[in-house]
C-alpha cells in the first residue's frame, strides 16, 4: 500500500490515482484564470519595453507570477471551502469533493507563493516580487475573507487584486511603476465588475444559497445589468487613454475601439432586456457578456503586444 497526502491506494492502481490527484491539484490553481493573468502581465512587460521584453526576464516573471496566482487560487479554495460546498457550481471542487484535504490545499498555496516571492526577488527585482505578493495577500485576506462575504461591492474593490499583474510586468522591466502601468491597472479594475456581475447573474441562486451578497442577490437583476453597462462605458473610455500618452499606436487604438464597441453592444443588449423577457433569453445575454469579457481582455492585451512589437520594427 502507498500513501500520498490523505489518499491511500494499491500499487496496481497507483498510476491512475496519482494522475487523479495531480489533476485535482492543478484544479486548485484555476488554470484559466492564471493564463489570463499572465497575458495581462505580458502586456505590461511589452508596454514597458516598447517591444519584446528580455526573454529571461519575461520567463522568470511568468514563472513567478504564475506560481503566485496559482497559490492564491489554492488558498482561495481553502478559505471558501464552506461556501463552495453549498454552491452547485463549485461543490465538486477538490476540497468539497473530499479529494484534497483543506490543509493540503493551504500548504500547497503557501509554498507556491513562497517560491514565487523568492524567485522574483532574487532573479527579477524586489519591487515585482512585492507587487505580486501584495496581489495575493489582497485577494485572500481582503477580498476572500472580508469583502466577498460582507458587501455587494465586493468585486468592485476586490478587483484590485486581479489588476496587479501588469504592474508587476512593468516593474520587472523598468524597476518602477509609471502612469501607463497605472492605466493598465485601471483597465482591469473596471473590467472586473462587468465580468463577474455577468457571472453572478447566471449564478444568482447559487450565491443566494451560500449567503454571498453579490449584487444580483442584494439589489436585483435590473440594477446589476445597469451597473454592468455603466462600468463597461467607463472601461471602454479608459482603454483609449494609453493612446493619449503615446505609449501605443493605431493598432492598439483601433483594436480597443472595435473591442469596446462589441462589449458595449453586448452590455446594452443585457441592460435593455424587457420585463417580459424569458429567463432563457436573459441567461443567453448574460452568458454572452461573461464569455466575451474573457475574450475581450485577452485580445486587448494581445493588441498591446502586437502594437508595441510592430512599432519597434
Amino acid at each position: 500500500m502507498l500513501k500520498l497526502g490523505h489518499e491511500t491506494f494499491t500499487r496496481s492502481s497507483a498510476p491512475g490515482q496519482v494522475l487523479s490527484i495531480f489533476s485535482d491539484y492543478v484544479a486548485l490553481t484555476k488554470p484559466p484564470i492564471v493564463v489570463l493573468l499572465l497575458i495581462t502581465a505580458l502586456g505590461g512587460m511589452f508596454l514597458a519595453a516598447q517591444g519584446v521584453p528580455p526573454l529571461s526576464v519575461a520567463t522568470l516573471l511568468l514563472l513567478g507570477g504564475g506560481s503566485a496566482a496559482a497559490g492564491a487560487s489554492s488558498i482561495n479554495h481553502y478559505l471558501d471551502r464552506d461556501v463552495d460546498s453549498m454552491m452547485l457550481r463549485t461543490n465538486r471542487r477538490p476540497i468539497p469533493g473530499r479529494r484534497v484535504s483543506p490543509n493540503s490545499a493551504l500548504v500547497f498555496g503557501i509554498l507556491l507563493n513562497v517560491f514565487a516571492f523568492a524567485l522574483l526577488a532574487s532573479t527579477v527585482n524586489l519591487l515585482s516580487a512585492l507587487i505580486t505578493l501584495g496581489g495575493t495577500l489582497f485577494y485572500v485576506l481582503v477580498y476572500t475573507l472580508w469583502l466577498k462575504r460582507m458587501t455587494p461591492q465586493n468585486i468592485v474593490i476586490g478587483g484590485a487584486a486581479g489588476a496587479v499583474p501588469p504592474l508587476a510586468g512593468w516593474a520587472a522591466v523598468t524597476g518602477g511603476v509609471e502612469l501607463p502601468a497605472l492605466y493598465l491597472f485601471g483597465i482591469i479594475f473596471f473590467w472586473t465588475p462587468p465580468h463577474f456581475w455577468a457571472l453572478s447573474l447566471l449564478m444568482k441562486d447559487d450565491y443566494a444559497r451560500a449567503g454571498i451578497p453579490m449584487m444580483p442577490v442584494v439589489y436585483g437583476e435590473t440594477e446589476t445589468r445597469r451597473n454592468i453597462f455603466l462600468y463597461t462605458i467607463i472601461l471602454v473610455a479608459l482603454t483609449l487613454l494609453p493612446f493619449t500618452v503615446q505609449q501605443v499606436g493605431w493598432i492598439y487604438f483601433s483594436s480597443a475601439a472595435a473591442l469596446g464597441i462589441v462589449f458595449l453592444y453586448y452590455a446594452w443588449r443585457l441592460v435593455s432586456i424587457g420585463e417580459g423577457a424569458s429567463r432563457r433569453d436573459a441567461s443567453q445575454r448574460e452568458r454572452r457578456v461573461y464569455l466575451f469579457s474573457l475574450l475581450y481582455l485577452a485580445l486587448l492585451f494581445a493588441a498591446i503586444m502586437i502594437d508595441t512589437t510592430v512599432n519597434l520594427g
